[in-house]
């Protein structure tokens, strides 16, 4: 019998984590199964659900920049994810063999900042890509306060705060960044092979929390700089393994070992 598999699809793909994260996970619950990386390209996106819609041993794949909403076009939503977040990471493939789209990253976004009292607190957000949806999509489910958006087109992102049904203001990436409890880079902006994100966290109160959703590099600058100010931080790998768990149990019908997450970590940053 085939190997079962799932993939991370993406361009580029070659930074990805997930292979290593779902891999250990594989081995530590001593299962037959792999995870790959593969570069598709936004071109061949039909192409790939084709293919692999047609191979028994395919388990299903997550999906990261730039296909995540462009997937939902070639898969079933069933969640109404479409009309809800708008974007997609994860796709698998139901008892009939009909491939179905899902979103894992709003879930895995919470996961770190549960504990914190968010309700009415002012928010500010930067980008508004399928991972931004993602997480104003749980910010909604928050009851947070006023959510400042900031990206290159204002226009896109006041489209998205009305879409989730939030109140606040949509500004261009120039715009000083407001006094938020919670900060959360959303844009690949720091990540390896991007333009720098350059923020004056100045405005920031002392019990804010910055959050980065970039983990190439782990320590973007951003969170150099919120370090230097003393202000408590969530790195990329937080939200990354959070997501990653809640599509491993889709993926492999199991439970990822939670419990070993320290050991893992050290994995990823090795």
């Amino acid at each position: 019998m085939t190997q079962p598999y799932a993939e991370v699809i993406g361009d580029p793909i070659t930074h990805s984590k997930s292979p290593r994260i779902h891999r250990f996970w594989l081995d530590a619950l001593g299962m037959d199964g792999d995870y790959r990386a593969i570069r598709v390209e936004a071109e061949g996106l039909k192409a790939y659900f084709d293919a692999r819609r047609a191979d028994p041993a395919w388990r299903g794949c997550n999906i990261t920049l730039p296909h995540k909403t462009a997937a939902l076009d070639h898969v079933e939503d069933r969640g109404g994810v479409r009309q809800s977040i708008g974007a997609i990471n994860t796709v698998f493939r139901d008892g009939d063999g009909h491939l179905v789209g899902t979103n894992t990253d709003a879930g895995g976004f919470y996961a770190p900042i549960a504990g914190l009292p968010l309700e009415g607190a002012p928010v500010c957000v930067i980008g508004a890509g399928g991972a931004a949806r993602a997480i104003l999509f749980a910010l909604s489910k928050l009851n947070v306060g006023r959510v400042t958006l900031l990206n290159r087109s204002p226009l896109k992102g006041a489209a998205l705060l009305a879409s989730f049904g939030l109140k606040g203001d949509a500004l261009p990436l120039s715009a000083p960044v407001p006094a938020a409890k919670l900060l959360v880079n959303a844009s690949a902006l720091g990540m390896t092979g991007q333009p720098p994100l350059d923020l004056d966290l100045a405005p920031l109160p002392e019990d804010a929390v910055v959050y980065d959703i970039v983990y190439a590099p782990l320590e973007t600058p951003l969170l150099t700089a919120a370090h230097a100010r003393g202000l408590e931080t969530v790195d990329g790998l937080e939200m990354l393994v959070g997501q990653a768990a809640l599509a491993f149990e889709i993926l492999f019908d199991a439970q990822p070992p939670r419990d070993r997450d320290e050991e893992l970590r050290a994995l990823l940053l090795a």
